[in-house]
């Protein structure tokens, strides 16, 4: 066939029942079985509503048609001890089936399951670059590359999190690059406490970096908890606070010694008084502040 994806109408497919024994899986994956036992029942009851779709391409070498689509359904039949089952008949090279098993994969699965990320994974292991991924995704390439990355790593909280509109894929991916396995769990925990946000994200991890080195040095084998972060944070915000409060004292007797060195300036004896004894060059002052003239 031309092109995998193309749209064939239904005058041009070519249905065949065709002997279960001979049709081998080419793309098994695994299945929730209280689903399957469902389908199962529908398929005795009901029949079959979807034919499955083979490829005849090897038939003649091989005695046998790849599966492409349908996994669940051969499997019900099976159960079932039917003989036959109804399919479409493609001839197509067998990475072009495979192909097509994983976007039927893809297009069936939820958007916000791991079901969804490991065939995307899948898709991206077969060859698909990051570019077409973003296309049959609907999303940009960099969103497609770390979510890629979280599947690698095996981050199914944090997907899971990034799919239900939690929390953006970039903190999805500053959470997952916390080397301690611990911590990360420390760090989702709180934030589904709303303890952590992305808001305060970095200030948190700061801390629980820093209890960690403190940890090894001193060779502990306590867990850090959910609990011990957020007093943590607390104690960091009192140290901030008070550091904030105590530069703005410092800043404000600063501007008083400026506004009087400014007066000082504006006194014409003075300002003999130091030209004569060679101090009229004033220091330099960083940031804002300014001598008047």
């Amino acid at each position: 066939m031309d092109n995998p994806f193309d749209i064939v109408p239904f005058s041009q497919r070519r249905y065949e029942h065709i002997p279960i024994a001979k049709i081998k899986v080419i793309n098994a994956r695994n299945r929730d079985q209280e689903q399957f036992d469902m389908n199962v029942t529908s398929i005795d009851r009901v029949g079959l509503i979807k034919p499955v779709r083979v490829n005849d391409k090897f038939l003649e070498r091989t005695d046998t048609y790849e599966l492409i689509c349908g996994e669940g359904r051969l499997m019900a039949h099976q159960r079932l001890r039917h003989d036959t089952i109804l399919a479409e008949v493609v001839t197509c090279t067998r990475k072009e089936a495979y192909l097509q098993s994983l976007v039927e994969n893809i297009a069936r699965t939820k958007p916000d399951s791991m079901d969804f990320a490991r065939e995307i994974k899948r898709l991206h292991d077969e060859g698909w670059d990051f570019v077409a991924l973003a296309r049959i995704t609907c999303k940009h390439e960099h969103y497609v590359r770390d979510y890629v990355r979280l599947v690698e790593q095996g981050e199914d909280r944090l997907i899971h999190g990034v799919e239900q509109g939690v929390f953006p894929i970039r903190f999805a991916m500053l959470v997952a690059s916390t080397d301690d396995s611990q911590l990360q769990n420390v760090l989702m925990d709180a934030f589904d406490a709303g303890l952590v946000t992305t808001t305060n994200f970095a200030q948190a991890r700061q801390i629980m970096a820093a209890r960690a080195r403190d940890s090894k040095s001193r060779k502990s084998a306590t867990q850090y908890t959910v609990t011990q972060l957020r007093q943590d944070i607390e104690d960091a915000t009192r140290a901030r606070t008070s550091y904030v409060r105590e530069a703005r004292t410092k800043e404000n007797r600063f501007v008083s010694l400026l506004g009087g060195i400014n007066a000082l300036w504006q006194d014409a004896q003075f300002v003999k008084l130091v030209t004569a004894e060679s101090l009229c060059d004033r220091p330099d002052l960083a940031g804002e502040f300014r001598y008047e003239p």
